[in-house]
């Protein structure tokens, strides 16, 4: 992509001698900065990329992207643009590098304490049964069909972001089920993602150390479901929240979502438990869309939620009730969630990440 282009949705900004010039990536981090890149200095908060301003300009880059043009060297013959916030100008020019893939794709994000991996292979499942092939970004991986990518954080940076849902495009994906976190939504790494459908599973205490306070944690998420959705033009999105979950009554949508609860009791998606065993569950499901009795190989009461969590999001998708009992009750697992482990003794024996003290209560029940 030719700098012009790239820099052609803002009004203000400087070209350099050679507007013409190839832009072979955009970058964050001075210690990664090639030549043909654009430097974009985010303030975050143990680092400033202003700091490295002076170093990057000496790498033959195409561009520098800043809040204060003070610190670029005068010397500098490349592009200039100042914005008032960087991290809201790397969201944005990663889509515009990248060809807006998200336009693209029926989107998915799920956010909540516990829950979310479960939530997004779910969704996988469901969605894959109905005929629209669907990726994966989250704690375990990234991936569609069999391709496969590392992943080092809950919902990647920006750019990383939009990479991957180019990629999932260009594989033949038509969805993606996003787990994100509140640390991304704090700090709008998921911010140029037009959500179809956000989830939200649960809260209970974690990252403190981060967030300080439940409230602002609960803040942070809360931002999925106004803030984010706000931006999403044409169909209304949908809200699905976990309303048996004292924070998700809390959480009040943009105005332009349609909201579908779900939990045990008085949600429009509520399902009673008939059968839990270390084998699976059994459970009814009332939605919207009709009844169904649904069983499934995973056991807990936790997994039933995740379940129809994903569910709905089948349903919003415009996958039929049946087709979405089909998908739920073939899924098989995910590795590390519940994960039956093979042994020579009667016990049952399983594997879960159960991270919060939560989660353990919840996997002992």
């Amino acid at each position: 992509m030719k700098l012009a282009q790239l820099f052609g949705a803002y009004s203000h900004f400087k070209l350099g001698e050679d507007p013409l010039k190839e832009v072979t990536a955009l970058c964050v981090d001075s210690r990664k900065i090639q030549p043909g890149h654009v430097f974009i200095a985010v303030r975050g908060h143990t680092s400033d990329g202003h700091k490295y301003i002076r170093d990057v300009c000496d790498q033959n880059i195409v561009a520098v992207v800043v809040e204060d043009e003070s610190v670029v060297p005068p010397q500098f013959k490349g592009g200039v643009l100042v914005v008032s916030n960087s991290r809201e100008a790397l969201v944005r020019l990663s889509g515009i590098f990248y060809g807006n893939p998200a336009d693209k794709l029926f989107c998915v994000g799920v956010t909540g304490t516990n829950g979310k991996t479960s939530v997004t292979y779910m969704i996988e499942s469901i969605l894959n049964h109905f005929g629209m092939p669907t990726g994966v970004l989250g704690t375990i991986d990234h991936h569609f069909a069999e391709k496969t990518w590392m992943s080092e954080l809950t919902t990647p940076d920006a750019i990383t972001l939009q990479q991957r849902l180019r990629d999932f495009v260009a594989l033949g994906a038509k969805a993606a089920a996003l787990e994100v976190s509140s640390h991304a939504i704090d700090q709008g790494r998921a911010g140029g993602i037009p959500f179809q459908c956000v989830i939200f599973t649960n809260l209970t205490r974690d990252h403190l150390d981060y967030h300080e306070t439940m409230e602002k944690y609960f803040a942070a998420k809360e931002k999925l479901f106004t803030e984010c959705l706000l931006r999403k033009a044409g169909d209304a999105p949908v809200a699905i929240i976990n309303i048996n979950d004292e924070w998700g009554r809390k959480i009040i949508p943009a105005p332009n979502a349609k909201v579908w609860t779900y939990g045990e009791s008085q949600s429009d998606f509520q399902f009673q438990v008939l059968e839990n065993k270390f084998s699976g569950t059994r459970f009814r499901l009332t939605t919207p869309r009709g009844d169904a009795e649904i069983t499934t190989p995973l056991p807990g009461r936790h997994n039933v939620y995740n379940s129809v969590a994903a569910i709905a999001t089948g349903l919003a998708a415009g996958a039929s009730l049946q087709a979405c009992k089909e998908g739920i009750e073939k899924f098989r697992g995910v590795p590390g969630r519940m994960e039956r482990v093979p042994s020579e003794t009667s016990r049952n024996v399983f594997v879960d990440y159960a991270h919060t003290d939560d989660a353990l209560k919840t996997v002992l029940k």
